[in-house]
């Protein structure tokens, strides 16, 4: 069995949807499980329209929840689904009618409305495989993704998932395509909650992981991870092999090709997982391995960060005295703000943040002990590669490659795996365009193309 993942721009109309369909029947020979995103920009879609409800625009959110109806209809017409996706609406109606009513959105009622997006796309898909020729059937992801009531950023409870999973899907997969929504879980009680944003990757990964795939694909608009990110740099090299922890690095620092939780119940089942091209299926993609193969080029890609946040925090009174950094992270910790990057002196600490919704609260109470400065409109450029923990010098080559921007601050992670930068987000494509101008001038035809 392989699980084919396709995203909102694979299965965002009926014609990609065909396509999908024949590139999912080029591999019957497989047993595919396909989990799919919500069509196109449905979620973002149905996120506003919530958002106007509550905002009181109840006619606004009326308005476009009947556009999204008709994109649906539209899309899914003549697929025999016409009274299902009219039930759905009718749900969402009332949902978000309550929403105008009650006059704000809970995390719980957020993951409510979000669902729909992949509840639709998945009917849809099922039904556009059964009439392109293949037997398929939907299973609602809700009833096997089970997770904690962390709504909006809900934790898969992997043993009852997993259980689930290998009770249902291999069964069904031995004669029919399965197809399911991604993104979607519910909690115990069967509560609908969500694996937060990019989360159908995560659910594909799940999947695979649970029914012990051969082989996790990642189905996108890409041919696969590239050696820079190409809303930054165009014309970059697509890396033909990664190893599992230079992808988790990769995804991490802002390779939007990837979640970055997505590898981590591959890399515990060590199953290999593939990143293709929907719309250039003859392109072999990126294959992400416990190991890589060796490569002469010394960084494997490039990752950039933005709308990065730089803290800087100093502190005299705190000179040979135990405790700061406690006292710092305490802080972020209680007010659940993640930290990127870190550097530290003995009396100040260098930290980046991607989300600044409690930084006022955060910075008032650090003010209490130590001085603030904030640097907005940042951002960080990380490059990744095995072979950075074993090639002298890669180091000193980024820095000369970069001797005419302004860095503000430096990281080298604990793995040896990469080497993070903090410049100005002004200097950001400046910054991708020297570094890959030097590392990827002669790229490894083994590892690159």
């Amino acid at each position: 069995m392989i699980v084919m993942k396709f995203g909102g721009t694979s299965v965002e109309s009926a014609s990609a949807i065909e396509r999908v369909a024949g590139i999912v029947k080029d591999r019957l020979m497989r047993r595919p499980v396909v989990v799919v995103s919500a069509m196109g920009k449905t979620t973002n879609k149905l996120l506003a329209i919530a958002a106007a409800a509550v905002a009181g625009d109840r006619a606004a959110a009326l308005t476009q929840l009947e556009d999204l109806h008709l994109y649906h209809h539209r899309e899914g017409v003549g697929l025999g689904v016409e009274t299902e996706i009219e039930t759905h609406f009718q749900e969402l109606a009332e949902l978000v009618k309550g929403l105008a009513v009650m006059g704000e959105m809970t995390a719980r009622s957020s993951d409510a409305v979000s669902a729909f997006g992949e509840r639709l796309s998945s009917i849809i898909v099922t039904a556009k495989f059964n009439q392109f020729g293949m037997e398929s059937q939907h299973v609602d992801a809700r009833s096997l993704i089970v997770t904690d009531h962390r709504h909006t950023q809900a934790a898969p409870l992997f043993a009852e998932t997993y259980q689930r999973l290998a009770e249902k899907i291999p069964a069904l997969a031995a004669t029919r395509v399965v197809v399911m929504g991604g993104f979607i879980g519910s909690t115990m009680e069967g509560v609908t909650s969500t694996l937060g944003r990019g989360g159908s990757d995560y659910t594909a990964s799940i999947v695979g992981a649970g029914i012990g795939a051969e082989e996790i694909q990642i189905w996108t608009d890409v041919d696969g991870m590239l050696t820079a990110d190409p809303t930054v740099l165009a014309g970059g090299y697509r890396v033909k092999r990664c190893s599992f922890a230079e992808a988790a690095e990769l995804a991490y620092f802002g390779a939007k090709v990837l979640h970055p939780a997505t590898v981590l119940p591959a890399i515990e089942k060590n199953i290999p997982v593939r990143i293709l091209n929907s719309r250039r299926p003859q392109v072999e993609g990126t294959l992400i391995t416990a190991e890589a193969p060796p490569s002469t080029t010394p960084i494997r890609s490039i990752a950039c960060k933005k709308n990065i946040t730089l803290v800087n925090i100093v502190s005299t009174r705190m000179l040979m005295a135990h405790g700061f950094l406690r006292r710092i992270f305490e802080i972020f910790d209680r007010y659940e703000t993640p930290v990127d990057m870190l550097a530290t002196s003995e009396v100040s600490v260098s930290l980046t943040i991607d989300h600044t919704g409690a930084l006022a609260e955060i910075r008032r109470e650090i003010e209490e002990f130590a001085e603030v400065a904030v640097e907005d409109n940042q951002a960080i450029v990380c490059m990744v590669g095995d072979n950075i923990r074993t090639v002298p010098g890669v180091a000193a080559r980024a820095f000369t490659a970069l001797k005419e921007i302004k860095v503000r601050m430096i990281s080298e992670g604990a793995s040896q795996l990469n080497i993070s930068l903090v410049v100005a987000a002004a200097d950001l494509t400046h910054a991708v365009e020297s570094l890959h101008r030097e590392f990827f001038s002669n790229p490894d035809p083994a590892a690159f193309e």
